[in-house]
């Protein structure tokens, strides 16, 4: 069985035929996914997802979403992470971290929303699911000094260095259609170097599409059913077969979120 460990089912993108992404991710062997939240309002959607799906979530406040939130997002957070703590589907806080890319919200106000949602992460014991866009550093300097039982650092497309950093500190790194890019020579070196125990496998769908969801100058949408074929291409970089892969994967994943070895 494959693990998508992130996978934005809640999405607009799938209100047309969201039970038909499940029924084919489920046919291609993706039968566990992570859905994370990126703000409070979308809390009791992933929620709910969750509980249709037989999958798991994690709720957290986006770093693209501070712009719009307020402490009053925050209290929400606190209150809903203390009701499903007896929720076997809840696994992890997230979507949380810092986008340093321009235009993306002020970032002393993105610094406080993680800081804070890594206390929280941190009162409860829990894995945290970090968004990683320019912020490997500024992600690992708040990580080491309140610190969270692991997580996984999604779509990882750090250095080396940093990749050290967040393994050191007892969390993996995400790995999914930016590995298929011939363009993605880093992030294809990271996949294909990084330590057995470091690596998971994910979508970010609907976005983050694979590369053969991007020929002819369109772009398809992402779906949790790529995820096998992603692997494969992982697999190939790694020199070893994929069925080999979805097996370690797998043990890492449930290592990184291990409230999911319950379902």
């Amino acid at each position: 069985m494959w693990i998508d460990t992130h996978c934005h089912l809640d999405a607009a993108e799938f209100d047309a035929d969201r039970d038909a992404v499940f029924e084919r991710a489920a046919a291609a062997g993706v039968r566990m996914l992570v859905l994370p939240a990126v703000d409070v309002a979308g809390f009791e959607r992933v929620r709910a997802l969750a509980q249709r799906y037989a999958v798991a979530y994690a709720l957290g406040i986006h770093p693209l979403a501070v712009a719009n939130a307020g402490a009053a997002d925050l209290d929400a957070l606190r209150a809903a992470v203390a009701a499903a703590q007896g929720d076997p589907r809840f696994v992890a806080i997230g979507e949380i971290g810092l986008d340093l890319l321009p235009g993306a919200p002020d970032p002393a106000l993105q610094e406080s929303f993680y800081r804070q949602q890594l206390l929280i992460a941190r009162q409860y014991s829990l894995p945290v699911i970090l968004h990683v866009r320019r912020s490997a550093d500024r992600l690992l300097y708040h990580l080491r000094r309140v610190g969270v039982a692991g997580g996984i650092a999604h779509a990882f497309n750090g250095s080396e260095v940093q990749a050290r950093g967040f393994v050191e500190l007892g969390l993996r790194l995400g790995f999914g259609g930016a590995s298929t890019y011939d363009g993605s020579r880093r992030i294809r070196r990271l996949a294909a170097e990084i330590e057995p125990g470091a690596l998971v496998l994910e979508t970010d769908a609907p976005d983050i599409p694979p590369q053969w969801l991007r020929d002819g100058g369109r772009v398809l949408r992402n779906e949790p059913a790529e995820l096998p074929r992603i692997a494969a291409q992982i697999a190939a970089l790694r020199g070893m077969a994929p069925a080999e892969l979805a097996l370690q994967a797998r043990s890492n994943t449930l290592a990184a979120l291990p409230r999911l070895a319950a379902l």
